[in-house]
């Protein structure tokens, strides 16, 4: 799965997870305050028949006031008795926020119970019983919720994947047909290129024109940028299956054999060339690596201005290749190592050379670091741990 695909996947899994949380989060919510409603519906019978007992025991006190001035008392519940201008006239209640406006409500870690009295006794016309508040059904509710996010969560999970792999099918889909067609023209370019190739090196300018060898230079350049193209191609369909063969070799001189490749487009584009190469040697798969340094070389020379400037230095652990050419926008350039990403549709190519040398950097374990500017060029840095000797 390409890098776009595996981006497109994550960001649809978690705008629906995203979705999917909110929903079962809300449903939660209210099934949560609906069994509170339960259980306070459940407490109310009770606190109903204590409510009776104690407006009794009021009755008894108001009729034997003042012989008997004890607010009656009961261990199973806390009460108070306010007047009808919402003075307190006695309290045992453990939390004193009430609400007149009530019926049954949840206060703290206690439920409160309001009974309106018909008779003003002791001038009371709001009774409050006061209960603990039960938290075994808090923690029954709490299991069943976790157990059903547990399992739903699972299932949703698995129908969020499989919606996102319908999502992104026809991307796969389209990249497949693309890929194919890539295959396909491939095997048809190896033969004409390498004759045309073949032909360019046996001519011997010396003995043409002026004209003509300008010519020739101007087919020599589009041979070898088509050759270009060809080998990423080729890496891509038909040799990436091919083992890997590390070996020990001189990357300098693999990178001078590379730069005198690309000599004649450097000269077709009057690009000034700086070098700073010292022997490096390196353990790796030499085609690997001239696939990398090609593309880096490719890329430099194709999106360059004419007579604009190329920097190639190779030092004991990092290559640098920078050049003068139309850079990068600051945000393009987390993307420009997918396949087929393109940034500039004034020069030719498929959009996957960054993509071949992302691949060979991580194989190798190379850092890569580019810096660019639009409009000022881009600067390429490899970096990888020397073997010590």
């Amino acid at each position: 799965m390409l890098r776009s695909e595996r981006k497109s996947l994550r960001r649809f899994l978690v705008l629906y997870m995203l979705l999917m949380l909110g929903l079962f989060a809300l449903g939660s919510l209210l099934y949560y305050r609906s069994q509170e409603q339960v259980m306070l519906l459940q407490t109310k019978s009770r606190l109903m028949d204590y409510a009776a007992e104690q407006i009794r025991r009021l009755k008894r006190l108001h009729e034997h006031f003042p012989q008997q001035n004890r607010y009656p008392r009961d261990p199973r519940f806390r009460s108070a008795i306010y007047d009808l201008e919402y003075v307190k006239i006695f309290s045992t209640l453990r939390d004193g926020r009430v609400d007149f406006l009530g019926d049954i409500y949840s206060v703290g870690d206690v439920i409160h119970y309001v009974k309106i009295l018909d008779n003003y006794y002791l001038g009371a016309k709001y009774l409050f019983i006061e209960v603990p508040r039960d938290r075994s059904w808090q923690q029954a509710v709490l299991g069943r919720i976790a157990l059903a996010g547990t399992v739903l969560g699972i299932l949703l999970a698995l129908l969020g994947y499989s919606l996102a792999r319908l999502f992104v099918r026809p991307m796969r889909q389209s990249i497949r047909l693309l890929d194919d067609f890539i295959h396909d023209t491939t095997h048809e370019l190896n033969t004409p290129l390498s004759s045309i190739l073949a032909n360019i090196e046996m001519i011997d300018p010396a003995a043409m024109k002026e004209g003509d060898r300008r010519r020739l230079e101007r087919i020599g350049v589009a041979a070898r940028t088509v050759s270009t193209l060809y080998e990423d191609l080729k890496f891509l369909t038909l040799e990436r299956h091919r083992p890997v063969r590390d070996e020990l070799f001189s990357l300098d001189r693999l990178l001078k054999e590379r730069l005198d490749y690309f000599d004649v487009l450097l000269r077709s584009k009057q690009l000034e060339l700086r070098t700073d190469i010292e022997p490096v040697t390196i353990r790796a798969d030499r085609r690997l690596l001239a696939r990398l340094i090609d593309n880096l070389l490719s890329n430099a020379i194709k999106y360059n201005r004419r007579g604009g400037r190329i920097e190639v230095s190779l030092q004991p652990g990092s290559l640098r290749i920078a050049d003068t050419g139309v850079g990068i926008e600051a945000e393009a350039l987390e993307q420009i190592f997918e396949r087929y990403r393109r940034f500039d549709s004034s020069e030719g190519g498929f959009g996957l050379g960054l993509d071949i040398v992302k691949r060979i950097a991580d194989r190798y374990g190379f850092v890569i670091d580019i810096r660019s500017r639009k409009g000022e060029g881009t600067e390429i840095t490899l970096s990888w741990k020397v073997e010590e000797k």
